[in-house]
């Protein structure tokens, strides 16, 4: 069956429509914040309050990342991604606040509400990804979402283009900050048209359901166990270095040496090359004529390979300059000033290198979900596995914003983060190399609390 096939016959209780729905919800609220990070600052001049409202964004999330799979296994996934919705909305119009009064207490305060709700709906978004498909459809599943989700942050940078295409100023104005909201207040209601789990079923008539009771006590012990799980603790690097490089990336490059509209304009590359990166990677991923080790041998060489080249080319980029615009007025000392995408010569091999790292990106993160789906396909554990992925990766996160607002040197971020990369690919062999060709199955089939409930909602 071809990929496109896969949509046509979906009814609405199929993993494929489920997984489609919360695709757009990440379309439309993480989507959007993911482009607003990408304008460096969240669209300031002045990076620094957005650098600290990530920092507190992330610090927050670490907890909440961790605890959100037995949030999500306690609560449902309906109205947790609901209520996470609402707190994208509330960050992004923190940013008319600060337009207007340069008060960035309220964004910062924003950030960390903010890092609750991601903490939250990304448990219940890893859990519906990896869990809802059968074993060897997981890379399509994951590629389909990864599709839809990037589709938000092209969405989010053709807003600033076309809204600052003719202004002179260097942050965004109130207008693209009330069609974030909108937008993500949309996405948030659309988590009500989730299914309830128990009530989604496969094409070959199985149930996503089939570990059914949790409570308070069985969470708190199962997420104790996460720090404890070999699999897990091996995994530690690539969860810490998966978002690392976001700040590098939007802040001492697009948002550095590029102006307003350019780097809008560099987003929809950014995150349209996501989309082929995943798309590509999927083929892979579920080829059954190769062994799931063998998938995933291949697939860290590739990434392996991408990355070096791709940071290689960024040391020859880096090494032209070392600062962006400063709130005093300094423009940054790249050669020639500022880029603009209409000139052409200069703009097109930064613009393609940028592009590259949202192809690299890509690669990395669907390889990785790929890896932690391949461990269970019991929907709780994926739940908490999920939630442990995005906490140790925002503690990653954490520090890295953190860098760039103490201004460590674009040199030294760019080393960091090649350097860690590099360490995170052994133990992520070690884990791919013991993968076995058909993953552990739930065998608990005792009834739920917040199963039922959904089901009666």
């Amino acid at each position: 069956m071809g990929f496109l096939d896969r949509f046509r016959g979906a009814s609405y209780f199929s993993p494929m429509t489920q997984v489609v729905l919360v695709g757009f919800v990440c379309f439309l609220c993480p989507g959007m914040f993911n482009a607003l990070n990408g304008m460096g600052g969240g669209g300031q001049v002045d990076r620094t309050t957005g650098n600290n409202a990530n920092t507190a964004l992330y610090c927050t999330f670490i907890i909440f990342g961790v605890l959100g799979g037995a949030i999500v296994n306690l609560c449902g996934v309906r109205w947790t991604i609901f209520g996470s919705g609402l707190t994208y909305a509330l960050y992004s119009s923190s940013y008319i606040y600060l337009n207007h009064t340069g008060n960035g207490a309220f964004t910062i305060a924003a950030g960390a509400i903010l890092g609750i709700g991601a903490g939250i709906l990304w448990a219940a978004q890893g859990m519906i990804m990896v869990s809802y498909p059968r074993e060897e459809e997981k890379g399509r599943y994951i590629a389909v979402f990864w599709i839809i989700f990037n589709m938000g942050g092209m969405l989010g940078g053709i807003l600033p283009f076309a809204i600052n295409y003719h202004s002179t100023k260097d942050s965004l104005s109130d207008g693209v900050y009330i069609a974030f909201v909108v937008l993500e207040c949309i996405g948030a209601a659309l988590g009500l048209a989730l299914a309830p789990p128990a009530k989604v079923v496969r094409e070959d008539g199985s149930s996503v359901v089939l570990v059914k009771y949790t409570s308070v006590r069985i969470e708190a012990v199962e997420i104790l166990k996460l720090f404890m799980n070999p699999m897990m603790l091996a995994l530690l690097p690539m969860c810490f270095a998966s978002n690392f490089f976001y700040s590098y990336q939007f802040g001492p490059i697009n948002g550095s040496i590029f102006n307003i509209r350019t780097r809008g304009f560099n987003n929809i590359f950014y995150w349209g090359a996501q989309m082929i990166g995943a798309y590509a990677l999927s083929f892979l991923l579920d080829n059954q004529r190769m062994t799931r080790r063998t998938r995933g041998i291949i697939a860290l060489a590739i990434v392996a390979v991408f990355f070096n080249v791709v940071w290689g080319g960024t040391l020859k980029l880096q090494q032209k300059y070392t600062h962006g615009p400063l709130p005093n007025g300094e423009t940054t000392d790249y050669p020639g000033g500022l880029i603009d995408f209409l000139e052409s010569k200069r703009a097109a091999g930064p613009i393609i290198l940028y592009t590259l790292h949202g192809v690299g990106d890509a690669l990395y993160q669907n390889l990785a979900y790929w890896v932690i789906g391949s461990l269970t396909n019991d929907g709780q554990k994926l739940s908490r596995y999920a939630g442990f992925y995005k906490g140790i990766q925002s503690l990653g996160a954490t520090v890295a914003w953190q860098l760039d607002a103490k201004s460590v040197s674009y040199m030294n971020q760019l080393i960091g983060n090649w350097v860690l990369l590099a360490i995170s690919m052994f133990p992520m062999f070690y884990v791919v190399y013991t993968l076995k060709d058909h993953s552990e199955e739930p065998t608990d089939t005792k009834p739920t609390n917040y199963y039922d409930e959904e089901e009666k909602a």
